[in-house]
């Protein structure tokens, strides 16, 4: 048998081969798309179970208690020349629902300084009840003269707290952290001078 074309006829084989790799390289994707779509498997998101002119059915969150409304008031306390405030004084809050309120901060001094904020609750026992998601309290932040900021709080109030509590107060004391730092003492050598 003649070797070029033995070479010939395996290069042949060879070129088939690849083509059917590349070929079922290229139709995996709509292989894998289709068996995940009839299997249910690797839906990320509603919307892809949503046929094309028909709204998304979202289910709703069953962790609110729609049943009842506790009002939420905010209170703002600082320990220096600032100014620190809630954006609004109060919010109407359904029990499980996610709340965000606003405080708005402004360092009124002629200087840097680093502050932080400690929360307080009234009643006491609303106090574990009182999931911060998101608070500005968390972080100790640095303000430079004159800068103004604004900060969420992001809450939500679990719905085992008690039913006869329906009035929540949130307040926040803003303090300086290690207030102003006096500069180094100078250091002086003090000479003797013997035998004199």
């Amino acid at each position: 048998m003649n070797p070029r074309f033995h070479n010939s006829t395996m290069l042949g084989k060879l070129a088939v081969v690849v083509l059917a790799m590349f070929g079922f390289g290229y139709a995996l994707v709509p292989i894998y798309n289709a068996i995940c779509q009839m299997t249910g498997v690797n839906i990320l998101a509603l919307a892809e179970l949503v046929v094309p002119g028909e709204k998304a059915k979202v289910p709703a969150n069953t962790q609110v208690d729609t049943s009842r409304t506790i009002t939420v008031e905010f209170d703002a306390n600082s320990r220096g020349p600032w100014q620190f405030k809630p954006a609004q004084s109060s919010l109407q809050v359904h029990p499980g629902e996610v709340m965000t309120v606003m405080y708005e901060f402004q360092n009124t001094q002629n200087r840097r300084m680093a502050a932080q904020a400690i929360p307080s609750y009234a009643p006491q026992q609303a106090a574990a009840h009182f999931n911060k998601l998101e608070c500005f309290c968390f972080n100790e932040y640095t303000l430079e003269a004159g800068e103004k900021k604004s900060w969420p709080v992001v809450f939500v109030i679990d719905p085992r707290l008690s039913k006869d509590v329906r009035t929540i107060t949130l307040s926040y004391t803003f303090f300086e952290v290690g207030g102003k730092i006096p500069p180094a003492p100078i250091a002086t050598v003090a000479t003797k001078f013997l035998g004199s």
